[in-house]
């Protein structure tokens, strides 16, 4: 297995792009949802498997194989993820990754399953240096328990000396693996080294991780949400606005538009709960604030919709593999009345958030004629934002 100290750096200029499989229909799992779009920690396990490699400084272009017919779904899964067009899979997974091969080029490529959905950045940083002196690479880990030949009882023991478990995701020189594949007869493999070795190429062994264990079966869901709880750290940010009245109305307050006779002065639209609120997440995740991301300064951003700074944060936490698990809002004005609209806002919130309703609260209240808000001049908002940080960094 190559050391992690002495693994060499990859080739200068090396342009690499990442296959995400997720063609298969994940029927071991059971539950009628496909395990690539079952949620974990908040997000679909595709997310997680494209996060994962998207973000790593290494790869140039990350695709994702499915089935024609999962692409509203994955669509979904993938909001905001720069994976260009949908490749169509096959009937099995090598026809997948084949039609993958076909759709790229460059130097490198990086095959992975959608069901491991997290990827250590330092698996990949492995893989790709050994395709120095390999064609290939795959990340490994050795087996710790007894192994045996099991029917009705335990049969034969099995020697597990040089006997390792392998995972992906695998790395290979581009121009070895389309001309492995282009020389595969035989049954489909179940993964590419077996195709790469069969045409007498070299594949390198790399320490793997145990983070990249698979989905398969429901209990495997159960370790993955245990395991991935132990890898973040709640945090909790907080989050202020206020906007003065100044024309005539509807005001805007979390993406819905409710009734009043005068609007609310702002360079945008005004918005001030999503301006709290993308506030508190950018507060949360350490990321500054809304006037460092979006200055009232900037032309760009002259009546824009408040909704794009809030799922801009939304992206910014998520490309840090942060989860976002509670959004909550106090709205402070004497008027309009919030109670009436109160679940519309809750509904427009979680559905720009992709949260369920119950993770987002939004409250209202009056300062009993007090200050600004109470001599009805404007109105303010408050949040917080629990989430939670630290995944694979």
């Amino acid at each position: 297995m190559a050391d992690k100290a002495s693994a060499p750096r990859r080739a200068a200029g090396m342009t690499t792009t990442a296959l995400i499989v997720a063609a298969g229909s994940g029927s071991r799992m059971g539950g009628g949802v496909p395990k690539q779009y079952r949620l974990l920690g908040g997000k679909p396990v595709l997310r997680w498997a494209v996060e994962s490699l998207i973000r790593h400084p290494a790869v140039q272009s990350t695709r994702v194989i499915i089935p024609l017919a999962d692409q509203d779904r994955a669509s979904a899964a993938l909001d905001g993820l720069d994976v260009g067009e949908f490749i169509e899979g096959g009937a099995a997974r090598a026809d997948s990754v084949r039609a993958g091969l076909a759709a790229i080029d460059g130097d490198a490529v990086l095959v992975h399953d959608a069901a491991r959905p997290f990827c250590p950045s330092a698996v990949v940083d492995r893989l790709l240096a050994s395709l120095e002196f390999f064609e290939g690479a795959a990340p490994v880990l050795p087996i710790g328990d007894t192994l045996s030949r099991v029917g009705r009882t335990l049969g034969d023991p099995v020697n597990r000396e040089g006997i390792a478990r392998v995972q992906t995701p695998q790395a290979f020189r581009l121009s070895a693996l389309k001309a492995a594949y282009e020389g595969w007869h035989a049954e489909p493999p179940t993964d590419e080294t077996t195709v790469v070795r069969a045409a007498g190429m070299s594949v390198a062994a790399v320490d793997g991780d145990p983070a990249l264990e698979k989905l398969t079966f429901p209990a495997d869901f159960a370790r993955a949400e245990q395991w991935l709880a132990g890898q973040l750290r709640p945090r909790t940010g907080m989050g202020f606005d206020v906007h003065a009245f100044s024309c005539d109305g509807p005001v805007m307050l979390g993406g819905v538009e409710v009734p009043h006779d005068r609007g609310l002065a702002g360079h945008s639209d005004a918005d001030v709960v999503l301006h709290a609120i993308t506030d508190a997440l950018l507060g949360a995740g350490g990321l500054g604030d809304i006037g460092e991301h979006f200055p009232p300064s900037d032309p760009r951003w002259k009546d824009s919709q408040s909704s794009l700074f809030f799922a801009h944060a939304l992206e910014l936490l998520r490309r840090e593999g942060a989860v976002i698990d509670h959004i909550d809002c106090t709205i402070i004005a004497e008027a309009p009345k919030i109670g009436p609209h109160r679940a519309a806002i809750r509904a427009s919130i979680a559905q720009i958030a992709g949260l369920s309703i119950d993770q987002v609260s939004v409250k209202a209240t009056t300062t009993e004629g007090l200050g600004f808000t109470g001599r009805r001049e404007g109105i303010a908002a408050q949040a917080v934002a629990s989430i939670r940080m630290g995944f694979l960094n």
